[in-house]
């Protein structure tokens, strides 16, 4: 496959804030098997211009990259995955810079008219990454600039179907991560299988999607083997699994977990349609916890029958079954059930929106979280390209207007595009739909979470993991300073998941990180923890707090409130 000069190291980043998506660790893992050096950045918490250059520049300086692979799934990352490319051409012209994901893969032809991206890929990527790395001239399903600038793009063939994927799966997790944080940043996803056979209207990776962009006809499942192979790597180095596929079966999870315990795993599971007991039951069965996520497309039965009806909408639940499973559920007291769906579809009328807003007042009270939003644009989905034969308006359909709409957004922005009803009466009628439902969703979040607490109640320190580190090695050697990098830093995760990352030796005068709680503020949130090691009432450790941390009662409830907050403390 070679030919060329070999590039690597490698460093894979995601194209927006926060965790990446798992793709890059299976490309990671890929890369080493193949005998590439790679390198995985999974979170990021840059927010300015100035930040990215300043991260991007110790990266490079660390790892030395011969190719930065740009993972762009997710659309509303467009702008940002422009800025790392720009500022990485900048920082070392002479690393090649790969861009692939959905969103890549769908605007590839945009892309490709910017002079800092130098291949994508289209669809799966480690087989074509994996021959770039390797020096091909001719990487199959990429997008690559001839050596006079042009454009070249190879015939579109689908390299890991059902039958070929055997060999994707997580290896050298003890290798890929530049920092500790990096590593516990995962939240465990597992891809049991890969594509969707649904042309859902609202979804830009529907079936005709993946099978334009990607040339991956329908879905399948991994091979069992391969996804066992993920369960053995990461089980010891994450607190939950999540998975997010429709099509396996408690026979099929029950194979890949094999040899596996995840007695004291938390697990998360999104899907659609009402899934058949025997998976809840082995969910239920096999992990401490589960979260899981039904999508019934929207709050409405007759609205969801009708865009199913008319081939817009995946199968989903009916309104009896959908309350048939919540009462068959409750026998499983360690999992709780979020029902998920979109407000404003089209065709939507008076008695559809009533429907909603009966609909998610009865399941609320059922005490079932609801999880809901607008209809938002997404590049290639039905809807948005042709809003017309909706009567609706779509506030970005190309390109460049969604790159302008994100690039106009504030730091922390979080909002997208929307679309919405051309006729203005109906508009005003769903968008206060959509404020009632907001509304009753964070009332019942809030409660949920609520815990009054007095002076008598009695609290118990339940974080079921903590670790110390040093500075250097949680940071990773090129965030850290190397005088500071010998330091302490004792992270606490909650029973959610949670991180509470403290270095009280460290001072914030001689050097500050957004990732830590330094100097006495990490002290005293230490010490709170250290209180509740036993259960102690909070007027007991209010006064204990007075004595090791010298703070008042008013000081020491806050911080006693703050860790009930993030459930670090909870009720003995």
């Amino acid at each position: 496959m070679g030919g060329g000069r070999v590039l690597s190291p490698v460093l894979l980043v995601g194209a927006g804030t926060g965790e990446a998506t798992c793709g890059i660790l299976y490309l990671a893992s890929y890369l080493r098997r193949g005998g590439i050096e790679a390198f995985v950045r999974l979170w990021d918490g840059d927010e300015t211009d100035d930040e990215v250059t300043r991260s991007f520049e110790r990266l490079v300086a660390r790892v030395r990259p011969k190719l930065v692979g740009i993972s762009l799934k997710w659309f509303h990352h467009v702008d940002r995955a422009l800025l790392i490319a720009r500022t990485l051409r900048k920082i070392d012209p002479e690393i090649r810079i790969v861009i692939g994901g959905n969103s890549a893969s769908y605007w590839w032809r945009e892309l490709n008219a910017y002079d800092c991206i130098d291949h994508i890929v289209l669809g799966d990527g480690e087989v074509p990454l994996l021959a770039i790395c390797q020096g091909n001239p001719s990487p199959p399903n990429c997008v690559t600039r001839d050596p006079d600038g042009k454009p070249r793009r190879l015939p579109l063939a689908y390299v890991q179907g059902a039958t070929n994927s055997e060999d994707v799966y997580y290896s050298h997790f003890d290798e890929l991560f530049l920092s500790q944080m990096d590593l516990n940043s995962f939240s465990g996803w597992v891809a049991p299988g890969k594509g969707c056979g649904e042309n859902c209207l609202y979804c830009g990776g529907a079936r005709g999607n993946q099978k334009a962009a990607f040339g991956r006809a329908k879905p399948f499942l991994r091979a069992e083997e391969s996804v066992r192979k993920d369960h053995q790597e990461i089980a010891s180095k994450t607190w939950q699994m999540r998975y997010d596929f429709a099509g396996s079966t408690a026979e099929f999870l029950g194979s890949t977990w094999a040899g596996v315990d995840l007695s004291r795993h938390l697990c998360t599971y999104f899907l659609w349609g009402v899934p058949k007991m025997e998976l809840v039951d082995a969910l239920a069965e096999t992990f401490q916890r589960i979260y899981m996520v039904v999508d019934i497309g929207c709050f409405s039965e007759q609205q969801r029958l009708e865009q199913m009806r008319r081939g817009l909408l995946k199968p989903c639940a009916k309104d009896r079954e959908l309350l048939d499973l919540i009462e068959a559920c409750r026998r499983h007291r360690n999992l709780d059930i979020e029902i998920s769906g979109i407000g404003g579809l089209p065709f939507a009328s008076k008695a559809t929106l009533a429907e909603e807003l009966r609909l998610v007042e009865r399941i609320i009270g059922l005490d079932c979280v609801v999880g809901y939003q607008r209809l938002e644009a997404q590049p290639g989905a039905l809807v948005t390209e042709h809003p017309a034969r909706f009567d609706m308006v779509s506030e970005a359909r190309t390109f460049t207007e969604f790159v302008d709409y994100f690039e106009r957004r504030e730091p922390g922005d979080v909002s997208v595009p929307m679309i919405r009803f051309k006729d203005a009466e109906l508009e005003a009628a769903v968008q206060r739909t959509s404020d009632r439902v907001d509304a009753l969703v964070w009332k019942h979040r809030d409660a949920r979470r609520a815990l009054t607490i007095d002076g008598r109640t009695r609290l118990k320190n339940t974080a079921p993991w903590t670790q110390r580190f040093t500075l250097g090695d949680w940071l990773g050697s090129h965030r850290a300073p190397a005088k500071m990098a010998k330091e302490p830093v004792t992270v606490v995760r909650s029973v959610d998941g949670l991180t509470l990352s403290c270095a009280p030796s460290v001072s914030p005068r001689r050097y500050s990180d957004p990732a830590l709680v330094q100097g006495e503020d990490g002290a005293i949130l230490l010490a709170a923890l250290d209180t509740f090691e036993r259960p102690t009432t909070v007027a007991n450790a209010v006064t204990q707090l007075g004595k090791k941390a010298r703070l008042d009662p008013d000081s020491a409830r806050e911080v006693i409130d703050h860790l009930v907050d993030g459930r670090f403390l909870q009720p003995a």
